[in-house]
């Protein structure tokens, strides 16, 4: 029993602490089962490739300086991409879409007063629209209507130049532009004539109720009968006594009306100054008027044709509401 006994003892395991390692009792430091559980820690050449690298201050400068010099060139190349995208758009609007005139003058007061920024549709002529009696357009000189009054440039080789370019565009004014802004009376086969018993315009023979007239202003202070060619317009300016429009100019080819083929566009809106801002609309005393027959044009030289006022000499179409480059804003004669 005594044998059999301390062998069975002998197999139990250990429940008392682990001995220590300097006592020899245990297990040898590095060898067995216990070198493998224990921490492992490194030193030298190995735990200094571990470590974070600390950069020195010079070289987070030298780092801050080549990343400013990147932005620099980003800046070079963006600033040129932007104006030639911004000029591509410039030419787009004013040529196909939406131009903003300047109207010098009170030829149409007190629809459109002096200083005035009118948004003109230039769209809609492309797709063969033509102007309607009591709207707004803009148009080209006829012939005669604006005289020429420029003196020689005194722009050297590179200012004249760089205005070329952003007239081109519609930033700045053109000094040789002609154009006019007036409404549409009559269009082609209308009679309009002035003036009945009430000293009011007749289109087609019936009596015009002109709201839009600048107060104090009769429709005309002189009488004319005109019937429009077929293909033209007669316009005429809402401040009756300052307009040089068709009344003036029946001894002209055309005998004072203009061709449809001569209109940039409609008015539809003023657009400056801000408390002015609102849209054109076009008079139904005039838009509910039948269409006359279409024969040949005549016309009557007007009685008692009083001085001709005089109009501005240059127009200016700019494509920004508030000007751009200083207070040189383009203007548009009226």
């Amino acid at each position: 029993m005594g044998s059999r006994g301390r062998g069975r003892l002998a197999d139990r395991p250990a429940t008392g602490p682990a001995p220590s390692a300097g006592t020899g009792a245990g297990p040898a430091a590095g060898s067995g089962a216990g070198a493998a559980t224990g921490p492992v820690r490194t030193s030298g050449a190995a735990g200094a490739a571990d470590a974070p690298v600390v950069r020195g201050r010079a070289e987070r400068r030298r780092t801050a300086r080549r990343a400013a010099r990147r932005r620099r060139r980003s800046r070079l190349w963006e600033i040129p991409l932007i104006i030639g995208v911004a000029l591509v758009v410039a030419l787009v609007m004013k040529t196909f879409l939406v131009q903003v005139f300047v109207i010098p003058s009170g030829s149409m007061e007190q629809t459109i007063l002096v200083g005035d920024r009118v948004l003109v549709d230039k769209l809609t002529p492309w797709f063969g629209a033509e102007p309607e009696r009591g709207e707004v357009v803009v148009f080209k000189d006829p012939g005669g209507w604006l005289e020429n009054e420029h003196g020689p440039s005194t722009d050297g080789p590179v200012l004249g130049g760089a205005k070329q370019v952003l007239t081109f565009v519609g930033l700045l004014p053109s000094d040789n532009e002609q154009d006019l802004i007036k409404r549409v009376i009559g269009v082609g086969g209308d009679t309009v004539e002035c003036c009945d018993e009430q000293g009011r315009i007749s289109l087609n023979g019936k009596p015009l109720d002109e709201p839009y007239l600048a107060p104090g202003n009769p429709p005309s202070r002189q009488p004319f009968k005109v019937k429009v060619p077929q293909g033209r317009l007669w316009v005429m300016g809402d401040h009756r006594d300052v307009s040089a429009d068709s009344r003036f100019h029946m001894g002209n080819p055309g005998q004072g009306t203009i061709p449809v083929s001569g209109v940039l566009g409609r008015a539809f809106m003023i657009a400056w100054p801000v408390g002015r801002v609102h849209q054109l609309d076009v008079p139904v005393s005039l838009s509910s008027v039948a269409r006359g027959p279409a024969e040949p044009g005549t016309a009557r030289n007007p009685a008692g044709v009083g001085p001709v006022p005089e109009e501005p000499p240059l127009v200016m179409g700019v494509l920004g509401i508030i000007p751009l480059v200083g207070r040189r804003a383009g203007r548009l004669s009226s």
